[in-house]
């Protein structure tokens, strides 16, 4: 999220990935009597420290979310497919980490939409949380943000290891949390990777589990589901466009991890649907529609005219 001006110590060998179902501290209820809080880490994913970093988390048996930008996820997709297969949750942290106010609306818009399709390339589905840069927002942001499906999440607690915290002080630090609370951590740093399994122990010892951040209210909650799309879903929507005319274009959509869900699909003002095919679909409001299996398999599509608005649709996936 923020970088520090002086370099800081990376892991420089990355460990060899531990895969399988996500950790088990995180969901057992019993061991939460006080809550859960977020665990989240910026500016992934790199080739350097990645799956060192989510060795630890598994070891510890944590979860968190990983706030990846645009252009180190199209560049890495086998890492964005790591942290889902790890239990992580992936989200948006914009393409290429700008101070995002400095941007017009449409420049905003493309750094969200471009980290989107990069996420979902690489397998993490779609992204529901937005973290922007250095922590800078505005009204405008926001909007480019809720326009894509995104809820904008920033932190309660900043570890401040950008700043080249000690891995004692990162610890100190997540020490702070209490329910519903976010912690914000990077991707890059040794002391960050060292500190995993001090705050996963101190955790424990408070009654704490590390969970999700709520799409709904920004907030740390009990984790749902599998990994990817910012948590809630055990399944993936991936967008891939289509043809297109003057007035409109056709898109089209594929959904991996299950062969029963619901995908909410969310246009943006003035767009509406026009037409649709191989799924059976409704509709919340005139730019939020539902799409089911209509029996013709996991890829649907439909057509949009766009009023001038060429945007993608955002997708949510939930198997049911």
């Amino acid at each position: 999220m923020r970088r520090s001006l002086a370099a800081a110590a990376v892991l420089a060998v990355a460990g060899t990935l531990l895969l399988g179902q996500p950790p088990a501290q995180a969901t057992a209820a019993a061991d939460c009597a006080n809550g859960y809080v977020a665990l989240t880490y910026d500016d992934g994913p790199n080739p350097g420290n990645t799956s060192t970093l989510l060795n630890a988390l598994r070891s510890a048996g944590v979860r968190a979310t990983m706030f990846n930008t645009g252009q180190n996820a199209a560049a890495n997709p086998g890492l964005v497919a790591a942290q889902v297969s790890a239990g992580m949750w992936v989200a948006n942290h914009s393409y290429t980490h700008p101070h995002m106010l400095t941007l017009s609306a449409a420049q905003m818009s493309s750094e969200l939409s471009r980290t989107q399709s990069a996420i979902r390339a690489g397998g993490g589905g779609t992204p529901v949380l937005f973290r922007p840069p250095y922590g800078e927002t505005n009204a405008t942001l926001q909007s480019a943000a809720s326009a894509l499906g995104l809820r904008t999440v920033l932190w309660d607690v900043d570890s401040q290891d950008w700043n080249g915290a000690s891995t004692a002080q990162i610890v100190q630090a997540a020490s702070t949390l209490t329910n519903g609370g976010v912690i914000l951590m990077h991707d890059q740093y040794a002391t960050t990777v060292a500190a995993v399994p001090q705050i996963a122990a101190g955790l424990r010892n408070r009654g704490l589990c590390a969970g999700m951040i709520s799409p709904s209210t920004g907030r740390a909650v009990a984790p749902t589901g599998s990994g990817g799309g910012g948590g809630g879903s055990s399944c993936a929507a991936t967008y891939a466009e289509g043809q297109k005319w003057s007035d409109r274009f056709n898109g089209q959509v594929t959904v991996t991890g299950s062969n029963n869900w619901t995908v909410t699909v969310t246009l943006t003002s003035p767009q509406r649907i026009i037409a649709t095919w191989n799924a059976t679909v409704s509709w919340t409001s005139s730019t939020v529609m539902t799409a089911r299996p209509n029996g013709s398999g996991n890829t649907f599509g439909f057509t949009v005219q766009h009023g001038g608005n060429w945007s993608w649709p955002a997708l949510t996936c939930t198997a049911t």
